[in-house]
C-alpha cells in the first residue's frame, strides 16, 4: 500500500484504536462531567461509569432523580442604577418589607440600563415601581416582569452544582434549559438517588445565619431581640462534621475570616452580655419564651439550633485576643444536621427559593433495562442496512469496506463520548442511529457514483468521480448541520443531545469516514499505481 497516497486510512485506524483506549483503558475517559457540559439539557453530567467500559449513562440509562424547578423572583429592567448600591438595595428592600439580601442591584454597562431584582413572592409592579421611587430611582419607566436575570440563574445554577459535588452525589448536575415557549428552569439530575435524597440536598435555599438573641431592656420593659451576626460569606475555614461524645451535642467547628468579621463578632458578644451574665445561659429548648442568652443557628428562616456561650469562648472574648484566632463550634441537633450544615456553608446559599415544577424519580433496576434494549435496537438497526447493502451490491469487496466504515463511525462517536464524560441517554442513542443510517446513505452515493457509470481504468477516473459524489455528500452534510444548529445551541431538553450527536457524527463522516472509505474502494478496484 502506497501510505502516502492512502494517509486517510491511516488516520482513520490510528481514531480507532484511540477510541478504544478512551472506551476501554483504564482512565481512558473523562473521570468527572465537565462544568456546563455541551448538551445542557437535563441528561448531561448525570452519569455513572460502565463496568465493561468508560462510557457513562443519564437518567434514563442509569436511574435517579430528575427535579425541574424555576426560581421565585421579580425583575425591573431599564433601571438607572447608579451611586451607592448598598442604600439602592437598602432603600427598595425596606420599603417592600423584605430582607436587605433579597434584593439585588445591578448597573448596566456601556449604553445599557442597569436591573433591580427582588427575591420574593407576590411582589406587585405598582408596590416595585414605589420602591424604586423610594430609593430614588425612576420607577416610571421601568419595565417590571416575573423571572430573574441571567446572572442569577447562572449563580443558581452553580451553587446547586457545588452543592451536589459537595453532597457526594455522584455524577449529579444542575442545567439551564428554555422551553420553545421561552420559559426558563433549572434541571438537577442526580443518577442512583431517590427523591428524598435530591429535595434535602437542593430543594432549600439553604441559606445559613448565626444569629444572636439575647434579652434587652427598653421603655416598655424586658424584650427578646435579634441581630444577625454571621452568614456563609463570613467564615474562612469550616471544619468535619464532628459527633460529639455522650451528651454533648454534634457541630462543625469553623474559622471565621480575621480582621473586621472576626473584630464585629468579639465586639457584639461583649456589648450585648454574651461575655457575663450570657455565659451558659441559654434557656431556648426548656423556656422558649424566655431563652436568655442563645447564639443561633438559622437556616432559611428557621431556628435549627440554639446554645450557649461557653466559658472557654468567652474567656479570649473578655479579653480581646479572640480575633487573633477566631474559632467556634457551631452545634447541631444531630449528625445529618451537621453535614447538611457544612454543605451549605461551602456550596453558599442559593440567590432566591426555587419552585420546583416536576419531580421524576426512575429506578435503577428499570432503567438497566434500558441498555441491553438500546444495543439491540442499534444492532438491528446495523444488521438491517447491512442485509440490504450486500442485496443491492452482491460484492464483497464493496458492501464489507461499507459496513465497516458504518461500524467505525459509531465507534469514533462512542469513543468521543467516553473521552468527554458525555453521559448517555436514548436521545443521543437516537442520534447515533440516525448516524447509522445518513452515513451508509452517503457511502452508498459513493459506491453508485464509482461504479455505476462504466469501468474504472485509471485513477484519475476514480478522482473524478468520487470527488462529484462527495460534492453531494459534502451539500447534505452542511444542510443536516444547519437544520440541527438551532436544536444544538438551544436548551431543548433531549432534542439537544439527538442534535449534538447527528452533527458530530456528520462531521466525522465528511472528515475522516468517507474519505477513508473513497481510498479503501480505490485500493481494491484499482491496481496500486504512482
Amino acid at each position: 500500500m502506497n501510505w502516502r497516497r492512502n494517509w486517510r486510512i491511516v488516520l482513520l485506524v490510528v481514531l480507532v484504536v484511540l477510541s478504544g483506549v478512551a472506551l476501554f483503558a483504564p482512565g481512558g475517559s473523562a473521570d468527572t462531567q465537565p462544568a456546563g457540559n455541551a448538551t445542557g439539557n437535563a441528561t448531561a453530567g448525570t452519569a455513572t461509569g460502565s463496568d465493561v467500559t468508560n462510557l457513562q449513562y443519564g437518567l434514563e440509562l442509569s436511574g435517579g432523580t430528575r427535579l425541574r424547578a424555576g426560581l421565585v423572583g421579580t425583575t425591573a429592567e431599564d433601571v438607572d442604577v447608579a451611586g451607592n448600591i448598598g442604600a439602592i438595595e437598602s432603600a427598595v428592600a425596606s420599603d417592600l418589607g423584605v430582607e436587605l439580601v433579597d434584593v439585588m442591584a445591578r448597573p448596566g454597562g456601556q449604553g445599557s440600563q442597569g436591573t433591580v431584582e427582588v427575591y420574593s413572592e407576590n411582589v406587585s409592579a405598582d408596590a416595585f415601581r414605589s420602591a424604586l421611587n423610594a430609593a430614588d430611582l425612576d420607577g416610571s419607566d421601568a419595565t417590571i416582569r416575573e423571572g430573574l436575570t441571567q446572572a442569577t440563574w447562572e449563580n443558581a445554577r452553580d451553587t446547586l452544582r457545588d452543592k451536589i459535588n459537595r453532597g457526594g452525589l455522584t455524577g449529579g448536575t444542575a442545567d439551564l434549559i428554555t422551553t420553545p415557549g421561552g420559559d426558563r428552569f433549572v434541571v438537577v439530575e442526580v443518577p442512583n438517588a431517590n427523591r428524598t435524597q435530591v429535595l434535602d440536598l437542593v430543594g432549600d435555599q439553604g441559606r445559613v445565619q448565626v444569629v444572636a438573641s439575647f434579652p434587652q431592656e427598653t421603655d416598655n420593659g424586658t424584650v427578646q431581640r435579634e441581630v444577625p451576626l454571621l452568614t456563609q460569606g463570613d467564615f474562612q475555614r469550616i471544619g468535619q462534621p464532628t459527633e460529639g461524645q455522650g451528651a454533648n451535642p454534634d457541630f462543625i467547628r469553623l474559622t471565621l475570616q480575621q480582621g473586621d468579621v472576626a473584630q464585629n463578632f468579639s465586639n457584639a458578644m461583649n456589648e450585648f452580655g454574651f461575655t457575663g451574665e450570657g455565659v451558659d445561659n441559654c434557656r431556648w429548648r426548656e423556656n422558649p419564651e424566655d431563652p436568655g442568652w442563645c447564639l443561633q443557628t438559622v437556616v432559611d428562616g428557621d431556628v435549627t439550633y440554639a446554645a450557649s456561650m461557653s466559658p472557654d469562648l468567652a474567656r479570649p472574648l473578655r479579653q480581646g485576643t479572640w480575633a487573633e484566632n477566631p474559632t467556634f463550634r457551631m452545634l447541631t441537633s444531630n449528625f445529618s444536621e451537621a453535614q447538611n450544615l457544612k454543605i451549605n456553608l461551602e456550596a453558599g446559599a442559593l440567590p432566591t427559593e426555587l419552585d420546583i415544577q416536576s419531580q421524576v424519580y426512575r429506578h435503577p433496576s428499570l432503567a438497566q433495562k434500558f441498555k441491553p434494549l438500546a444495543l439491540l435496537t442499534g444492532l438491528v438497526a446495523w444488521l438491517t442496512v447491512s442485509g440490504v447493502i450486500f442485496y443491492r451490491y452482491r460484492e464483497v469487496r464493496v458492501a464489507g469496506p461499507m459496513l465497516l466504515t458504518a461500524f467505525a463511525e459509531v465507534w469514533l462517536l462512542l469513543g468521543f463520548a467516553a473521552a468527554i464524560g458525555l453521559a448517555l441517554d436514548l436521545s443521543h442513542i437516537a442520534g447515533l442511529i440516525a448516524v447509522i443510517g445518513t452515513g451508509v446513505d452517503d457511502l452508498v452515493i459513493i459506491a453508485d457514483e464509482i461504479m455505476q457509470r462504466g469501468e474504472i481504468a485509471t485513477d484519475r477516473v476514480f478522482k473524478n468521480r468520487f470527488r462529484k459524489a462527495f460534492w453531494v455528500i459534502g451539500a447534505a452534510a452542511i444542510t443536516t448541520i444547519i437544520a440541527m444548529s438551532p436544536l444544538a445551541v438551544l436548551s431543548l431538553g433531549d432534542l439537544q443531545g439527538f442534535a449534538i450527536i447527528t452533527i458530530v457524527g456528520v462531521l466525522i463522516g465528511v472528515l475522516i469516514t468517507r474519505p477513508a472509505y473513497g481510498d479503501i474502494i480505490r485500493n481494491l478496484l484499482l491496481d496500486d499505481q504512482d
